[in-house]
């Protein structure tokens, strides 16, 4: 028997979140005394596969079908349940993104399966198996027991961390049965996104809110995004009144981040905003507004004028690098 972990194929690339996937899993692993196992959907090459094994992953199952190179959830269940049936698996580990947020569910209902969403950390028991999640828009944590045979988690981003393991890795050709039926979306054109650096990687996040006054004042943010490497994000009111492109909304109704470094420069705090940031590692808010909720939330604060602040800052951080 396996802890089957789900790894999400960008393109046929691995991602950061992969790796601390891989990391939870093996965790998990390790106390029950098995193994784990990733199930990959879509066309990858073995040397990038191969990368698992610094974290813990003991076998790969490819399906290397052109046709599952786009996620189809219907069929991704359905191949990823053939997995679980083949392993006899009773663990299955998602990551709490879209993707998980569509097949885990799906899973869920199609083997009977308990089903945690938002999980931030290791089972703290597994007879019974008890797990802690986020709950109330990240305000609040809740112990969950599942009572099922067959148990699927979600694992909340930059919650566990990565943690190397290294053990041999083998990569196994895995042809699951589908029809006709099961691949009915076929992509005929593809066009990159030109947002830069996806705020779901990113390791910091600059955000500006209304407190930049106009979306022409954005300079500072994306000068001092592009000396830290950095995301650029906003919130909801500044998508909504076109300074920003709505991909850039952090919150509970837009994009729900969870970087090691993220600026709230302007924002104020509105608690849907804060949903969407809570599990940032630090926080730093700069608002000219003492009583701004954000600084109730943030690890660090500056008081002042963001337009004043930003340019001493992009300069301090210039100067740290150069040395």
């Amino acid at each position: 028997m396996s802890v089957l972990v789900y790894i999400q194929n960008f393109n046929g690339k691995l991602k950061k979140q992969n790796f601390e996937l891989a990391s939870y899993a093996r965790s998990i692993a390790e106390n029950i005394g098995q193994q784990v196992t990733g199930i990959v959907l879509g066309e990858i090459e073995d040397n990038e596969l191969e990368k698992l094994s610094k974290f813990g992953v003991s076998k790969i199952l490819r399906a290397a079908d052109e046709s599952l190179n786009t996620r189809i959830n219907k069929t991704y269940t359905k191949v990823i349940s053939q997995a679980i049936e083949a392993l006899n698996t009773q663990i299955i580990v998602f990551p709490d993104n879209n993707a998980g947020k569509a097949l885990a569910p799906r899973l869920s209902v199609k083997l009977k399966a308990g089903f945690v969403s938002e999980v931030v950390a290791s089972p703290s028991s597994y007879d019974p198996f008890i797990v802690l999640k986020r709950t109330f828009s990240g305000k609040a944590n809740a112990n969950v027991k599942v009572n099922t045979s067959i148990k699927i988690v979600s694992l909340v981003n930059n919650a566990f961390g990565v943690h190397e393991n290294q053990t041999e890795l083998t990569i196994e050709n895995f042809s699951p049965e589908m029809s006709t039926d099961d691949v009915q979306v076929k992509v005929v054109d593809r066009k990159p996104s030109a947002e830069g650096i996806s705020l779901f990687d990113a390791e910091i996040v600059v955000s500006g809110g209304r407190g930049m006054k106009d979306g022409n004042n954005w300079n500072p943010l994306e000068e001092l995004a592009d000396v830290l490497g950095a995301a650029i994000a906003c919130s909801r009111p500044v998508s909504d009144d076109g300074w920003r492109p709505h991909h850039e909304h952090v919150g509970q109704t837009g994009k729900i981040i969870a970087p090691n470094l993220y600026f709230a420069i302007g924002i104020s705090g509105a608690i849907q905003h804060v949903a969407g940031i809570s599990g940032s590692k630090c926080i730093v808010a700069i608002n000219n507004d003492s009583d701004a909720p954000i600084f109730q939330v943030a690890d660090y604060g500056i008081l002042g004028d963001a337009q004043k602040v930003l340019p001493s800052l992009i300069d301090s951080f210039k100067a740290y690098k150069a040395e």
